[in-house]
């Protein structure tokens, strides 16, 4: 079934964006956050490329496990920069764009450095900082949303978390 309600999606992204925050977030958090994802990524047999990175671009957490490779750390460059540019998920920015028309460039933006797709997600605190941007790359781009909040869900102790309607347009 392919989806077509892009609101629906919309919405869900934002509760997540809501329900998925930081009292604090330090280097140490970001370490401790990529290495639970990462061995989430080993312990499902998913070949997944993971970054963490400040809003200022400095590295906090990557890793890529085997199977990955430079392209997905490209993805990943391109999801972090809209997520920053935007301060919502990449997924957020991709069902938007379904719903207004807009793309990349409708905001005088490079397809070489931006992207509308899943992956990429805001860390905020609780007072709604933005913080951080946590990215993974490999997946189809939902696959790659919906792992990438599960695992956020699981490292704070989110239960209920609302999930993405199936997205079978990966446009």
């Amino acid at each position: 079934m392919e989806i077509k309600d892009y609101k629906a999606v919309l919405e869900a992204t934002t509760e997540q964006e809501k329900l998925l925050r930081f009292e604090t977030f330090s280097n140490k958090d970001a370490l401790e956050l990529g290495m639970f994802m990462a061995s989430l990524a080993y312990e499902q047999n998913i070949n997944l490329a993971i970054a963490i990175r400040k809003l200022n671009g400095a590295l906090l957490f990557h890793h890529l496990t085997p199977g990955t490779k430079l392209a997905n750390q490209l993805w990943m460059r391109r999801k972090f920069n809209t997520v920053s540019l935007m301060e919502r998920s990449s997924l957020g920015a991709w069902a938007n764009s379904h719903i207004t028309g807009e793309v990349v460039s409708s905001h005088g933006l490079s397809d070489a450095d931006y992207v509308f797709c899943g992956g990429g997600f805001p860390l905020r605190l609780i007072n709604g900082e933005l913080v951080a941007v946590l990215t993974v790359s490999s997946l189809p781009h939902p696959e790659d949303h919906k792992f990438l909040v599960n695992a956020l869900a699981d490292f704070l102790g989110v239960k209920d978390l609302p999930q993405v309607p199936e997205i079978d347009d990966l446009k």
